[in-house]
C-alpha cells in the first residue's frame, strides 16, 4: 500500500512505495529509519530547529567540527525541521503523518500522547499508518515510564552479566549494541505490520523494547536457569565447553581465531597440525571431551600456532578446511580484497568530508538490492521539499513558519 500519491515506485529499492516519518533522535529510532531507507523507504526525519538530532553532535572524531557518524546513520534520510514542542509543529507533523505509512519515535512512552499525537488519533486520518515505538522497557508494564538508554537495556536483557573476564566487572562492547538490536527487530516488525496490512488494510502499532531486544538474542540463558540451574558466567575469550574456539598466538605476534569445535572440523585441525591422532585422543575425541579438556587442547594448538608466520598459518588453515581469521581493525577492512569484491564497503561524496566511505546496505538481495545513495543531510535541508511539495504549502507560509521558529 504505497502513499506516494501516485507515484511510481522508486527503482532504487524495493521499499520506495513506502514514505517513513522518522521522529526521535540518538541511535535506535534513526537506526531502524536508516535500515528502512537503505532499502528505498523515503524517510523524512522530523527534527528541532536550530540544533537538530544530537547526533550530528556525536562521535569521537569530528574533522570540521561535524559528527562522522551522523553521514552514516542518517543516510538516505530527508531532514525537515520541526518543534514538536509546539501546537504549530505538531499540526505539522500530524500533516506529513497523516502521508506517511510508517511513524518512527524512540522518545520515552506518553510523549507522543501529550502532543497530542496519540496512535488512535493518527489513524483516524490515517487507518492505515504503522507506528513503530522503539524505547527501553516497552509500552507498558510498571517500567515503561522509566528513561532507558541502549547500555540498561544490555543490563537487564543479561548480556553485559556474561560479558567480560572472569575475575572482572562486566563488560561492555564497543558499539551501541543494545539500540541498534532495538532497532533491528523494529524493522522487522515494521516489514510484518506492512504485509499484515497488505491482507487487512490495517495499520498497527510496533512495540521495541530495548531490554526485550537483548534478551531475544540470549539463547538458552533461561532455560539453564529454570531447568539445570545453570547460571552463565563471564568466561572471556571462550565459551564453556566449546572447544576449540579461542584466539590463538603466531610467530608475527599477533592473535588469529580458530573455531573448530565440530568433531569433523576438529579432525581437520588436528590433520592440519601434522597431528591426526589427537582427533582420536580419548581427551579430545568428542565435543563434550573438548570442553572438559579444554585449557590442555588450547595449549596445544598456542605451542604449534606459536611457531608459524600469521599469513603461512592462515593459509595451511584455510587450505585444511579450518575457519580462522584475523581480528581486524578498520584498517584491516579497508585493505581486505574480499570486502573490496564484495563492496562492503562505499564511499560517498560529501561535502565537508569529500570522499567517506562507510558499510554497504546489508543484507544483500538478489533482485531487489539495498543502496547507500547520499550520506545524511544538512539541518532543514527538506523543508522546502516535504513542506511545500508535499503539503502544498506556500512560499510565504514557509518563511513565516521559519521566522517564528516553527521549522
Amino acid at each position: 500500500m504505497s502513499t506516494h500519491d501516485g507515484a511510481a515506485p522508486d527503482a532504487r529499492g524495493p521499499l520506495a512505495d513506502l514514505r517513513v516519518v522518522e521522529m526521535g533522535q540518538l541511535l535506535a529510532g534513526p537506526f531502524c529509519g536508516q535500515l528502512l531507507g537503505d532499502f528505498g523507504a523515503e524517510v523524512i526525519k522530523l527534527e528541532s530547529p536550530g540544533a537538530g538530532d544530537p547526533m550530528r553532535q556525536w562521535g569521537r572524531e569530528k574533522p570540521h567540527g561535524k559528527s562522522l557518524w551522523w553521514p552514516v546513520v542518517a543516510r538516505n534520510k530527508k531532514s525537515v525541521t520541526c518543534d514538536l514542542r509546539t501546537p504549530e509543529g505538531q499540526d505539522l507533523a500530524r500533516r506529513v503523518i497523516d502521508r506517511a505509512d510508517i511513524v518512527v519515535e524512540n522518545f520515552r512512552p506518553g510523549t507522543l500522547e501529550r502532543w497530542g499525537m496519540d496512535f488512535d488519533r493518527l489513524r483516524e486520518t490515517n487507518p492505515g499508518l504503522i507506528l513503530v515505538r522503539v524505547s527501553g522497557f516497552g509500552q507498558t508494564g510498571p517500567y515503561s515510564p522509566r528513561a532507558g538508554y541502549g547500555s540498561i537495556g544490555e543490563a537487564m536483557g543479561g548480556i553485559r552479566y556474561v560479558t567480560g573476564d572472569p575475575g572482572g566487572a562486566p563488560a561492555r562492547a564497543g558499539i551501541s549494541l543494545g539500540d541498534s538490536l532495538a532497532a533491528v527487530f523494529a524493522t522487522i516488525g515494521a516489514l510484518v505490520a506492512v504485509h499484515h496490512r497488505g491482507a487487512t488494510g490495517r495499520g498497527q502499532i510496533v512495540d521495541s523494547a530495548i531490554y526485550e531486544a537483548v534478551l531475544a538474542m540470549m539463547e538458552s540463558l533461561l532455560p539453564e536457569w529454570a531447568v539445570a540451574g545453570y547460571q552463565r558466567e563471564r568466561t572471556g575469550s571462550v565459551l564453556p565447553n566449546v572447544s576449540p574456539s579461542n584466539v590463538y598466538p603466531t610467530a608475527s605476534g599477533e592473535m588469529i581465531l580458530i573455531a573448530a569445535n565440530q568433531d569433523t572440523v576438529f579432525g581437520r585441525l588436528a590433520r592440519t597440525m601434522g597431528r591426526p591422532e589427537l582427533s582420536a585422543d580419548p581427551r579430545f575425541a568428542g565435543h563434550a571431551d573438548r570442553g572438559r579438556n579444554m585449557a590442555e587442547l588450547d595449549g596445544i594448538i598456542s605451542a604449534w600456532s606459536a611457531g608459524i608466520e600469521t599469513g603461512d598459518l592462515l593459509e595451511l588453515l584455510h587450505a585444511g578446511g579450518v575457519p580462522a581469521g584475523r581480528i581486524y581493525t578498520a584498517k584491516d577492512m579497508f585493505d581486505d580484497p574480499h570486502f573490496a569484491a564484495r563492496e562492503a564497503i562505499v564511499r560517498l561524496v560529501h561535502p565537508d568530508f569529500g570522499e567517506l566511505p562507510m558499510h554497504n546496505a546489508f543484507p544483500r538481495l538478489s533482485e531487489t538490492p539495498g543502496s547507500v545513495r547520499r550520506p545524511g543531510p544538512g539541518l532543514g535541508e527538506h523543508n522546502r521539499e516535504v513542506y511545500g511539495g508535499l503539503l502544498d504549502l506556500p512560499e510565504d507560509e514557509i518563511a513565516a513558519l521559519s521566522e517564528r521558529g516553527v521549522i
